[in-house]
Formats: structure tokens, C-alpha cells, sequence
């Protein structure tokens, strides 16, 4: 992360950090990992944003990936970056139109059951 910000995103006044709830995904973790002067440098910039505990869109985002990369990239070669956003662009707005959604098949009772460390207890 901190190369990452000390060279690609080095001239960014701001990063916004797409995070999941994972405890070490924290401003802390930075003082912890860094000397404080060096993580207070690297946190400066940041903005985190965390996934909701019981939410799915992160899933929703990295499925939209995967089938990008299977169905625009995988196994083709591109000449230029212009050329490979040409190609994903005209994937994107195929399917924006199609305006599909997503059919969760894990249930409320479903989860209740797996994930019932989580879940408040129900009074019958």
C-alpha cells in the first residue's frame, strides 16, 4: 500500500480505499506496520470506505471483473491501452444494457442458520 501511494498515486491529493470490514483494514494498521511520522504521511491521503458487515456489492463488483476479464480479455493481446479500453468500454455498455441483476441464493433462513454468530437471537 505504501508503495503504491508514494508512486502511483503520488500526485493524488486524495486515495478512497475500497475495503471490506477485515480488522486490519484500519488507519491503525498503518502505525502499526510504519514509523508514526511515515503512516501519518500515508493516512493523510486516504479515505476509507468499507463494505458494509452484511453486504454483498463488493461480490456484485468482483463477479462484474472475473466475467470481463473472461469474456473481453482472457486470451486476447492488445497493442495499445487505447485498444484494450476500446474493447472493455464496448463490454461495459453491453452489459449496462442489459441491466441484469443478481440472484442471491443464499436465504435470510439460510444465513441465519450458517451465520448465526451474527445474527441476533430471534424470540419465538
Amino acid at each position: 500500500m505504501a508503495q503504491l501511494l508514494q508512486t502511483r498515486y503520488a500526485a493524488a491529493t486524495k486515495v478512497i480505499l475500497v475495503c471490506d470490514n477485515l480488522n486490519t483494514h484500519t488507519k491503525g494498521a498503518f502505525y502499526e506496520t510504519f514509523a508514526p511520522a511515515q503512516a501519518r504521511v500515508l493516512v493523510k491521503g486516504l479515505e476509507f470506505c468499507h463494505t458494509p458487515k452484511h453486504g454483498s456489492w463488493l461480490n456484485i463488483a468482483e463477479n462484474e471483473l472475473s466475467s470481463m476479464t473472461r469474456q473481453c480479455v482472457t486470451g486476447r493481446r492488445f497493442a495499445t491501452v487505447a485498444e484494450l479500453r476500446g474493447e472493455t468500454t464496448a463490454w461495459q455498455q453491453h452489459r449496462n444494457a442489459r441491466q441484469r441483476g443478481v440472484d442471491w441464493q443464499f436465504t435470510i433462513d439460510d444465513a441465519r442458520v450458517k451465520l448465526k454468530s451474527v445474527y441476533p437471537k430471534l424470540q419465538a
